[in-house]
């Protein structure tokens, strides 16, 4: 739990426990009967325990929402991520055959050095592609 969170629950329940506690001081001090007393003391104790209610369900509410919210994206994420693993992998292959055609090319004297060239730079590339994917 965060650092922020627990103080701000904390400045909460101060002022929580300190309006009660004024209230209450309030009401023993006021120029009323005891009927009347414990009647606005069951009223506010009412008032204070709705007001709890609703603020815990509109924050189970929204953490609803948000481990939803993130639930969903968490798998398209997770799909986008397997998406670009395998057009990695397929131009690792297409770099990895070009390279191999290159280079048979090469050991027979049919190779220029542009297409050379290119298929070096596709290889590294794909090497680096695929580096990218195997360290995470």
């Amino acid at each position: 739990m965060a650092k922020n969170d627990d103080t701000g629950r904390k400045i909460a329940l101060g002022a929580i426990v300190g309006a009660v506690a004024g209230f209450v001081t309030g009401i023993l001090t006021a120029p009323k009967s005891g009927k009347e007393t414990r009647e606005d003391i069951t009223d506010k104790v009412t008032d204070i325990k709705d007001g709890s209610v609703e603020q815990l369900q509109k924050a189970k509410d929204e953490l609803d929402n948000l481990v939803s919210t993130t639930k969903n994206k968490t798998v398209a994420l997770s799909a986008k991520a397997r998406e670009e693993f395998n057009e990695a992998v397929v131009r690792a292959k297409d770099a990895q055959n070009k390279a191999g055609t290159v280079l048979k090319s090469v050991k027979d004297g049919k190779a220029d050095d542009p297409e050379l060239n290119k298929a070096i730079k596709q290889a590294q590339q794909a090497i680096k592609n695929l580096g990218k994917y195997l360290k995470s």
